[in-house]
C-alpha cells in the first residue's frame, strides 16, 4: 500500500471514529448507542464513501427522518408486533426508493424506533441531532486534509440516480 494511501486511510480512520464520538457525545443516548445503531453506517459513508449517492444530504437526511417516521408511526398505530415490523420495513423501501432518498443505514430506523416504542420527539433526539452532528463533523474534517472529496459533493443527488427497482441498469 502506498504510503499516501496509508496515510488518508489513517485519517478517514481518525475522522469516523471523532465522527460517530461526537454524535453520541450530543444524543446522549438515555440507554444505549442501539438507538444511533443506523449512525454507524452512515458514517461509513460520510467518511469512507463521500461521494457517494447514498451519502450526499438528500439520501442522508431524507432517508434518516423519512425511515425514522415511518417506524414512529407504525408504533404508534399499530404497537410492536412482528408484522408492524415488516411492515414499517416495506413502507421505509417504498419511500426511499419512491422519493430517491436511499441510504442503506437508515433502513434501520424503522426497526429501531419500534424497538424503542419512540414518539414523535424521537425524529429530533436521537435522529435529527444524531445526523446533523455526524454531517457538520465530516463536513469540517473533509476539508482538513488536502485532495480529499469535500463532503457534502452535491447536496441533492438523488440516490439512486435512476430508477432500478429490485435489479440493476434500468
Amino acid at each position: 500500500m502506498h504510503r499516501n494511501s496509508i496515510a488518508r486511510l489513517s485519517w478517514c480512520a481518525l475522522g469516523i471514529s471523532l465522527g460517530i464520538a461526537f454524535a453520541l457525545y450530543l444524543v446522549a443516548p438515555p440507554a444505549s448507542p442501539f438507538l444511533l445503531a443506523s449512525l454507524g453506517g452512515s458514517a461509513i459513508f460520510l467518511f469512507g464513501m463521500t461521494r457517494a449517492p447514498a451519502a450526499q444530504p438528500r439520501a442522508l437526511f431524507g432517508g434518516h427522518l423519512g425511515c425514522a417516521l415511518i417506524g414512529i408511526l407504525c408504533y404508534q398505530l399499530f404497537g410492536d408486533e412482528l408484522w408492524v415490523y415488516a411492515l414499517a420495513q416495506v413502507l421505509a423501501l417504498c419511500y426511499m426508493l419512491l422519493t430517491k432518498t436511499v441510504h442503506p443505514p437508515a433502513g434501520a430506523n424503522p426497526l429501531i424506533m419500534i424497538h424503542s416504542h419512540a414518539g414523535i420527539a424521537g425524529l429530533w433526539q436521537p435522529v435529527l441531532v444524531g445526523v446533523l452532528g455526524l454531517t457538520l463533523l465530516a463536513a469540517a474534517w473533509s476539508r482538513l486534509y488536502p485532495g480529499l472529496a469535500r463532503y457534502p459533493v452535491a447536496w441533492m443527488d438523488r440516490s439512486p440516480p435512476t430508477t432500478f427497482w429490485g435489479g440493476w441498469g434500468d
